[in-house]
């Protein structure tokens, strides 16, 4: 009898364990796990193997411990929590309550590359539904722009990852590819289509090798039309990592219809790495970014532009290349920290030609941005040839 007792009690203190889980790390959660049972105690002495005296019955039980598991509903929030900008009606995300294409059907396998390669290309507003919890999805070609599309809007609904898994480029579109079809006879400046990517992740897209219009753009590549960034992150992008001109690890655009401003709101780059501007690069094209964080992203070319003799070139605006003749840069509420430059203007690298171009920066801190190579005195993180000098209002800079 008292073997039979003493073989129940040890089992039952065998089966008490601490319960765990993992995932994927952007969705890895805490998990709770209940303490050990407080009615779980050793057998008296009386009970214990080579003691004398009377059989002591089995401590009772508590149920096993169980763990609960909180399911994300949602990834992290991008952009500057504490940024103030005023956001203008145009630069604000696109109401997707009647969507025109839906992108899965309620399951995390329904939501594929080649899904989102076909709603791309037929254009309107697209939406996603993979389930409550978050998702990434593996492209396995790029999701291209059609022409014909007047407007083209991804929006991620704050749980979907599109990753290029360090292979390719993740969303074009190019007003002036033929294969996209032609649809005016100024390619180059061109009312649609209008391109909006929000509550979206951009991860691990890769351009190197993309020599087309000067290659670039590892997540998003966009000339022509009007491109939008709202409430998304852009995470680990790349591409080439040597060229003069050649950058913006996470979005390159050219030629804006109108000559507007690509904007950007809310959002957050980090870890890019190009041969110049490894988070926003162009050549003619304004930017207003507002309340958005950049940290972590590095240019990493040699030689700068022009190449100096016996170097491929690049290595400046470890965070944002501007280059072109008449554009501008408005920077409110944003943060531009810790990215690295070989060369210079690891914050900024600014470079009008006609130095008609101007820059604004607004209620925003630059911090400790190392460029290697140069920067404008008295603006630290910043290369700037432009129009004066730049204004600078309720802003640190800070090396």
């Amino acid at each position: 009898m008292l073997k039979r007792e003493l073989a129940m009690l040890t089992a039952a203190l065998m089966g008490v364990a601490t319960l765990g889980g993992c995932a994927d790390e952007a969705a890895r959660t805490p998990v709770r796990v209940d303490p050990a049972p407080s009615g779980l105690q050793a057998a008296p002495a009386s009970a214990r193997p080579g003691r004398s005296g009377p059989a002591v019955a089995p401590a009772s039980l508590s149920p096993r411990p169980t763990a609960t598991r909180t399911v994300p509903t949602a990834l992290p929030k991008a952009g500057n929590p504490a940024g103030r900008a005023t956001i203008p009606a145009e630069a604000r995300a696109v109401d997707t309550s009647k969507p025109d294409r839906t992108v899965g059907n309620g399951t995390p396998a329904s939501c594929t590359s080649a899904a989102v390669v076909k709603a791309v290309a037929r254009g309107g507003v697209i939406v996603f539904d993979c389930g409550p919890a978050p998702v990434t999805i593996t492209m396995t070609a790029t999701a291209k722009v059609r022409n014909t599309s007047s407007t083209v809007v991804l929006d991620g609904g704050g749980r979907v990852t599109l990753s290029g898994a360090g292979k390719r480029r993740i969303l074009y579109m190019n007003t002036c590819d033929e294969a996209q079809t032609w649809t005016t006879a100024h390619c180059d400046d061109q009312a649609t289509p209008r391109l909006t990517v929000q509550n979206l992740v951009l991860a691990k897209g890769n351009s190197t090798g993309q020599t087309a219009e000067g290659g670039g753009g590892g997540a998003i590549f966009a000339r022509g039309g009007r491109l939008k960034v709202v409430n998304s992150r852009f995470v680990g992008n790349r591409c080439d990592r040597t060229g003069p001109d050649l950058g913006g690890a996470a979005v390159r655009a050219l030629d804006q219809s109108g000559d507007r401003p690509v904007y950007v709101v809310n959002s957050t780059f980090t870890g890019g790495v190009c041969s110049n501007g490894s988070a926003l690069s162009s050549i003619g094209v304004s930017w207003t970014v507002l309340n958005s964080v950049f940290t972590g992203n590095a240019a990493v070319g040699r030689g700068a532009n022009p190449a100096r003799g016996g170097t491929p070139g690049g290595g400046s605006g470890g965070a944002i290349y501007l280059d072109g003749n008449t554009f501008t840069l408005t920077l409110d509420g944003t943060v531009i920290r810790d990215n690295k430059a070989a060369e210079g203007g690891s914050a900024v690298f600014f470079v009008s030609n006609d130095r008609t171009g101007t820059l604004k920066i607004r209620n925003s801190k630059l911090l400790d941005n190392p460029s290697a190579g140069f920067e404008t005195a008295g603006l630290p993180g910043i290369f700037y040839l432009g129009r004066g000098k730049p204004s600078i209002t309720r802003s640190t800079l800070r090396k």
